[in-house]
Protein backbone atom coordinates (compact mmCIF):
# COMPACT_ATOMS: atom_id res chain seq x y z
CA UNK A 1 0.00 0.00 0.00
CA UNK A 2 1.11 3.59 -0.63
CA UNK A 3 -0.30 6.89 0.52
CA UNK A 4 -1.68 8.59 -2.60
CA UNK A 5 -3.39 11.94 -3.23
CA UNK A 6 -6.73 11.35 -4.97
CA UNK A 7 -9.68 13.48 -6.05
CA UNK A 8 -13.24 12.12 -6.30
CA UNK A 9 -14.70 15.39 -7.58
CA UNK A 10 -13.44 18.59 -9.17
CA UNK A 11 -13.14 21.67 -7.00
CA UNK A 12 -10.84 23.61 -4.69
CA UNK A 13 -7.94 22.31 -2.60
CA UNK A 14 -10.43 20.79 -0.17
CA UNK A 15 -11.22 17.96 -2.63
CA UNK A 16 -7.68 16.56 -2.28
CA UNK A 17 -7.70 13.38 -0.22
CA UNK A 18 -4.89 11.12 0.94
CA UNK A 19 -5.75 7.43 0.61
CA UNK A 20 -3.90 4.14 0.96
CA UNK A 21 -3.81 2.44 -2.43
CA UNK A 22 -2.33 -0.90 -3.50
CA UNK A 23 0.82 -0.65 -5.61
CA UNK A 24 1.36 -4.11 -7.09
CA UNK A 25 4.00 -5.42 -9.47
CA UNK A 26 5.02 -3.88 -12.81
CA UNK A 27 3.81 -5.49 -15.99
CA UNK A 28 5.55 -5.47 -19.39
CA UNK A 29 7.02 -2.04 -20.14
CA UNK A 30 6.37 -0.82 -16.58
CA UNK A 31 8.38 -0.07 -13.46
CA UNK A 32 7.64 0.42 -9.79
CA UNK A 33 9.22 3.56 -8.35
CA UNK A 34 9.38 4.65 -4.72
CA UNK A 35 9.29 8.43 -4.60
CA UNK A 36 11.71 10.56 -2.64
CA UNK A 37 10.09 13.79 -3.86
CA UNK A 38 7.12 14.83 -6.02
CA UNK A 39 6.82 18.00 -8.11
CA UNK A 40 3.94 20.49 -8.08
CA UNK A 41 2.75 22.17 -11.29
CA UNK A 42 -0.11 24.33 -12.52
CA UNK A 43 -1.41 21.46 -14.62
CA UNK A 44 -2.21 19.68 -11.34
CA UNK A 45 -4.45 22.62 -10.41
CA UNK A 46 -6.14 22.61 -13.82
CA UNK A 47 -6.90 18.90 -13.41
CA UNK A 48 -8.17 19.35 -9.86
CA UNK A 49 -10.44 22.23 -10.90
CA UNK A 50 -11.80 20.41 -13.94
CA UNK A 51 -10.36 22.77 -16.56
CA UNK A 52 -8.81 19.61 -17.94
CA UNK A 53 -11.63 17.11 -17.27
CA UNK A 54 -10.58 13.65 -16.14
CA UNK A 55 -12.29 10.39 -15.32
CA UNK A 56 -12.84 10.34 -11.56
CA UNK A 57 -11.65 9.29 -9.10
CA UNK A 58 -8.06 9.93 -10.11
CA UNK A 59 -4.67 10.37 -8.52
CA UNK A 60 -2.84 13.64 -9.22
CA UNK A 61 0.74 14.70 -9.94
CA UNK A 62 2.77 14.70 -13.15
CA UNK A 63 6.41 14.53 -12.04
CA UNK A 64 8.53 12.86 -9.41
CA UNK A 65 11.87 11.34 -8.55
CA UNK A 66 12.92 8.30 -6.58
CA UNK A 67 14.40 4.82 -6.69
CA UNK A 68 13.34 2.02 -9.03
CA UNK A 69 12.15 -1.00 -7.01
CA UNK A 70 11.16 -3.39 -9.80
CA UNK A 71 11.02 -3.50 -13.61
CA UNK A 72 8.71 -5.37 -15.94
CA UNK A 73 9.54 -7.34 -19.06
CA UNK A 74 11.04 -5.33 -21.90
CA UNK A 75 12.42 -2.49 -19.77
CA UNK A 76 16.12 -2.14 -20.59
CA UNK A 77 17.11 1.44 -19.68
CA UNK A 78 16.43 1.08 -15.95
CA UNK A 79 17.21 -1.52 -13.26
CA UNK A 80 16.17 -1.99 -9.63
CA UNK A 81 18.15 0.40 -7.45
CA UNK A 82 18.55 3.05 -10.17
CA UNK A 83 17.79 6.66 -9.42
CA UNK A 84 15.17 8.04 -11.82
CA UNK A 85 13.02 11.09 -12.47
CA UNK A 86 10.12 11.77 -14.80
CA UNK A 87 7.38 13.96 -16.14
CA UNK A 88 4.69 11.71 -17.53
CA UNK A 89 1.07 10.83 -18.03
CA UNK A 90 -1.16 9.44 -16.59
CA UNK A 91 -1.12 11.49 -13.37
CA UNK A 92 -0.34 9.82 -10.07
CA UNK A 93 2.98 11.24 -8.85
CA UNK A 94 1.61 12.52 -5.53
CA UNK A 95 2.27 9.26 -3.73
CA UNK A 96 4.82 7.18 -1.85
CA UNK A 97 5.17 4.60 -4.63
CA UNK A 98 3.50 3.69 -7.92
CA UNK A 99 3.63 1.37 -10.90
CA UNK A 100 3.81 3.29 -14.19
CA UNK A 101 4.96 3.05 -17.82
CA UNK A 102 8.76 3.13 -18.03
CA UNK A 103 9.19 5.02 -21.32
CA UNK A 104 9.23 8.53 -19.81
CA UNK A 105 11.28 7.61 -16.73
CA UNK A 106 14.83 8.91 -17.11
CA UNK A 107 17.98 7.80 -15.28
CA UNK A 108 18.81 10.61 -12.83
CA UNK A 109 22.53 11.46 -12.84
CA UNK A 110 24.51 11.45 -9.61
CA UNK A 111 24.98 15.01 -8.43
CA UNK A 112 21.36 15.94 -9.09
CA UNK A 113 19.28 15.47 -5.95
CA UNK A 114 15.90 13.76 -5.81
CA UNK A 115 14.28 17.07 -4.90
CA UNK A 116 15.90 18.76 -7.89
CA UNK A 117 14.82 15.86 -10.11
CA UNK A 118 11.24 16.13 -8.92
CA UNK A 119 11.23 19.91 -9.37
CA UNK A 120 12.89 20.05 -12.79
CA UNK A 121 11.41 17.45 -15.10
CA UNK A 122 8.11 18.91 -16.29
CA UNK A 123 9.35 22.48 -15.97
CA UNK A 124 12.77 21.85 -17.48
CA UNK A 125 11.50 19.72 -20.35
CA UNK A 126 8.97 22.47 -21.05
CA UNK A 127 11.77 25.01 -21.36
CA UNK A 128 13.76 22.59 -23.55
CA UNK A 129 10.96 22.28 -26.10
CA UNK A 130 10.09 26.00 -25.95
CA UNK A 131 13.66 26.99 -26.82
CA UNK A 132 14.63 24.15 -29.15
CA UNK A 133 11.60 22.40 -30.64
CA UNK A 134 8.83 24.98 -31.18
CA UNK A 135 10.41 27.76 -33.23
CA UNK A 136 14.06 28.19 -34.28
CA UNK A 137 15.76 30.56 -31.83
CA UNK A 138 19.28 31.88 -32.24
CA UNK A 139 21.70 33.96 -30.22
CA UNK A 140 20.54 37.58 -30.08
CA UNK A 141 16.83 36.86 -30.54
CA UNK A 142 14.27 38.55 -28.28
CA UNK A 143 11.79 36.58 -26.17
CA UNK A 144 9.06 37.84 -23.85
CA UNK A 145 8.46 35.36 -21.02
CA UNK A 146 5.50 35.78 -18.68
CA UNK A 147 5.43 34.64 -15.03
CA UNK A 148 9.20 34.51 -15.07
CA UNK A 149 9.67 34.15 -11.30
CA UNK A 150 7.94 30.77 -11.17
CA UNK A 151 9.47 27.33 -11.54
CA UNK A 152 9.40 27.28 -15.35
CA UNK A 153 10.30 30.94 -15.63
CA UNK A 154 13.47 30.82 -13.54
CA UNK A 155 14.74 27.89 -15.59
CA UNK A 156 13.88 29.83 -18.77
CA UNK A 157 15.78 32.92 -17.60
CA UNK A 158 18.93 30.86 -17.01
CA UNK A 159 18.49 28.90 -20.24
CA UNK A 160 18.16 32.12 -22.24
CA UNK A 161 21.29 33.58 -20.63
CA UNK A 162 23.24 30.43 -21.49
CA UNK A 163 21.98 30.49 -25.09
CA UNK A 164 22.64 34.22 -25.63
CA UNK A 165 18.94 35.03 -26.01
CA UNK A 166 17.56 38.37 -24.81
CA UNK A 167 14.74 37.50 -22.43
CA UNK A 168 12.27 40.13 -21.23
CA UNK A 169 10.65 38.77 -18.08
CA UNK A 170 7.31 39.80 -16.63
CA UNK A 171 6.39 39.17 -13.00
CA UNK A 172 3.87 40.43 -10.46
CA UNK A 173 6.06 42.39 -8.05
CA UNK A 174 9.35 44.24 -7.79
CA UNK A 175 10.77 41.38 -5.71
CA UNK A 176 9.80 38.80 -8.33
CA UNK A 177 11.29 40.97 -11.09
CA UNK A 178 14.55 41.14 -9.12
CA UNK A 179 14.52 37.35 -8.84
CA UNK A 180 14.12 37.01 -12.62
CA UNK A 181 17.02 39.41 -13.23
CA UNK A 182 19.16 37.47 -10.77
CA UNK A 183 18.52 34.33 -12.82
CA UNK A 184 19.45 35.88 -16.16
CA UNK A 185 16.58 37.98 -17.52
CA UNK A 186 17.89 40.80 -19.73
CA UNK A 187 15.01 43.13 -18.79
CA UNK A 188 12.07 42.82 -16.39
CA UNK A 189 8.56 44.30 -16.32
CA UNK A 190 6.26 44.44 -13.29
CA UNK A 191 3.00 43.80 -15.12
CA UNK A 192 0.96 45.03 -12.14
CA UNK A 193 2.62 48.44 -12.22
CA UNK A 194 3.53 48.86 -15.91
CA UNK A 195 1.88 48.57 -19.33
CA UNK A 196 3.87 45.56 -20.54
CA UNK A 197 3.21 45.93 -24.32
CA UNK A 198 4.33 49.57 -24.20
CA UNK A 199 7.45 48.65 -22.20
CA UNK A 200 8.32 45.84 -24.61
CA UNK A 201 8.12 48.24 -27.56
CA UNK A 202 10.29 50.70 -25.65
CA UNK A 203 12.90 48.07 -24.78
CA UNK A 204 13.07 46.75 -28.37
CA UNK A 205 13.13 50.17 -30.01
CA UNK A 206 9.63 49.71 -31.42
CA UNK A 207 10.45 46.43 -33.18
CA UNK A 208 8.76 43.95 -30.88
CA UNK A 209 9.97 40.52 -29.79
CA UNK A 210 10.53 37.47 -31.96
CA UNK A 211 8.66 35.10 -29.63
CA UNK A 212 6.24 35.37 -26.69
CA UNK A 213 6.14 32.43 -24.26
CA UNK A 214 2.92 32.76 -22.26
CA UNK A 215 1.66 30.39 -19.57
CA UNK A 216 -0.66 32.98 -17.97
CA UNK A 217 -3.45 32.75 -20.54
CA UNK A 218 -6.49 35.02 -20.63
CA UNK A 219 -5.03 37.97 -18.72
CA UNK A 220 -1.98 38.44 -20.96
CA UNK A 221 -2.99 37.01 -24.33
CA UNK A 222 -4.15 40.16 -26.16
CA UNK A 223 -1.27 42.24 -24.81
CA UNK A 224 1.18 39.53 -25.81
CA UNK A 225 0.09 39.73 -29.44
CA UNK A 226 0.85 43.46 -29.37
CA UNK A 227 4.43 42.68 -28.27
CA UNK A 228 5.32 40.65 -31.34
CA UNK A 229 7.23 41.81 -34.40
CA UNK A 230 5.69 41.04 -37.81
CA UNK A 231 5.78 37.27 -38.43
CA UNK A 232 6.53 36.72 -34.74
CA UNK A 233 5.47 33.58 -32.88
CA UNK A 234 3.03 33.42 -29.96
CA UNK A 235 3.51 30.29 -27.85
CA UNK A 236 0.58 29.84 -25.47
CA UNK A 237 1.47 26.97 -23.13
CA UNK A 238 -0.68 27.49 -20.04
CA UNK A 239 -3.80 29.05 -18.50
CA UNK A 240 -2.89 30.28 -15.01
CA UNK A 241 -5.35 33.18 -15.26
CA UNK A 242 -7.98 31.18 -17.17
CA UNK A 243 -8.29 29.80 -20.69
CA UNK A 244 -7.65 32.01 -23.71
CA UNK A 245 -10.93 32.96 -25.44
CA UNK A 246 -11.51 32.00 -29.08
CA UNK A 247 -9.16 33.78 -31.47
CA UNK A 248 -10.24 35.52 -34.67
CA UNK A 249 -7.54 34.46 -37.14
CA UNK A 250 -7.96 37.75 -39.02
CA UNK A 251 -6.54 39.48 -35.93
CA UNK A 252 -3.24 37.67 -36.50
CA UNK A 253 -3.12 39.01 -40.05
CA UNK A 254 -3.92 42.56 -38.96
CA UNK A 255 -1.21 42.55 -36.31
CA UNK A 256 1.55 41.52 -38.72
CA UNK A 257 0.92 38.00 -40.05
CA UNK A 258 1.58 36.54 -36.62
CA UNK A 259 2.00 32.85 -35.87
CA UNK A 260 0.46 31.07 -32.91
CA UNK A 261 0.78 27.61 -31.39
CA UNK A 262 -0.54 25.79 -28.31
CA UNK A 263 1.93 22.98 -27.55
CA UNK A 264 2.19 20.64 -24.58
CA UNK A 265 5.25 18.95 -23.14
CA UNK A 266 3.52 15.57 -23.30
CA UNK A 267 3.38 15.64 -27.11
CA UNK A 268 7.11 16.29 -27.22
CA UNK A 269 8.04 13.53 -24.77
CA UNK A 270 5.58 10.92 -26.08
CA UNK A 271 8.33 9.02 -27.91
CA UNK A 272 10.79 7.32 -25.58
CA UNK A 273 13.84 8.32 -27.61
CA UNK A 274 12.82 11.99 -27.80
CA UNK A 275 12.05 12.09 -24.08
CA UNK A 276 15.43 10.64 -23.13
CA UNK A 277 17.25 13.02 -25.51
CA UNK A 278 15.43 16.04 -24.05
CA UNK A 279 16.19 14.86 -20.50
CA UNK A 280 19.89 14.44 -21.28
CA UNK A 281 19.96 18.00 -22.64
CA UNK A 282 18.27 19.28 -19.47
CA UNK A 283 20.55 17.28 -17.18
CA UNK A 284 23.61 18.62 -19.01
CA UNK A 285 22.47 22.21 -18.42
CA UNK A 286 22.07 21.51 -14.71
CA UNK A 287 25.32 19.55 -14.35
CA UNK A 288 27.28 22.33 -16.10
CA UNK A 289 25.90 24.91 -13.66
CA UNK A 290 24.21 26.88 -16.45
CA UNK A 291 20.83 26.11 -14.88
CA UNK A 292 20.24 25.83 -11.15
CA UNK A 293 16.95 24.42 -9.89
CA UNK A 294 15.52 26.75 -7.27
CA UNK A 295 13.21 25.07 -4.76
CA UNK A 296 11.60 27.62 -2.46
CA UNK A 297 8.80 25.50 -0.98
CA UNK A 298 9.10 22.04 0.56
CA UNK A 299 6.01 20.54 2.15
CA UNK A 300 5.08 17.08 3.40
CA UNK A 301 2.63 15.18 1.21
CA UNK A 302 -0.01 15.65 3.92
CA UNK A 303 0.02 19.42 3.24
CA UNK A 304 -0.79 19.08 -0.46
CA UNK A 305 -3.92 21.25 -0.15
CA UNK A 306 -1.88 24.16 1.23
CA UNK A 307 0.66 23.70 -1.56
CA UNK A 308 -2.13 23.96 -4.16
CA UNK A 309 -3.62 27.01 -2.50
CA UNK A 310 -0.31 28.89 -2.40
CA UNK A 311 0.58 28.07 -6.02
CA UNK A 312 -2.85 29.14 -7.32
CA UNK A 313 -2.60 32.40 -5.36
CA UNK A 314 0.82 33.08 -6.93
CA UNK A 315 2.38 33.28 -3.49
CA UNK A 316 5.28 31.01 -4.47
CA UNK A 317 8.57 31.54 -6.26
CA UNK A 318 10.71 28.89 -7.88
CA UNK A 319 9.52 25.30 -7.52
CA UNK A 320 7.49 23.49 -4.88
CA UNK A 321 8.12 19.86 -3.95
CA UNK A 322 6.10 17.48 -1.83
CA UNK A 323 7.96 14.98 0.35
CA UNK A 324 6.21 11.59 0.79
Amino acid sequence: MARTVVIHEHGGPEVLRIEDRPVGEPGPGEVRIRHKACGLNFIDIYQRQGLYPMKLPTALGMEGAGVIEAVGAGVTHLRPGDRAAYAAQPPGAYCEARVMPAAQLCPLPEGISFEEGAAMMLKGLTVEYLFHRTVPLKRGDWVLFHAAAGGVGLIACQWARDEGINLIATAGSAAKCALAREHGATHTIDYRAEDFPARVREITGGRGVDVVMDSVGAATFEGSLDCLRPLGMMISFGNASGPVPPVNLATLAAKGSLQITRPTVFTHIARHEACQEMARHLFAKVQSGAVKIRIDQRLPLAEVAEAHRALAARETTGATVLIP
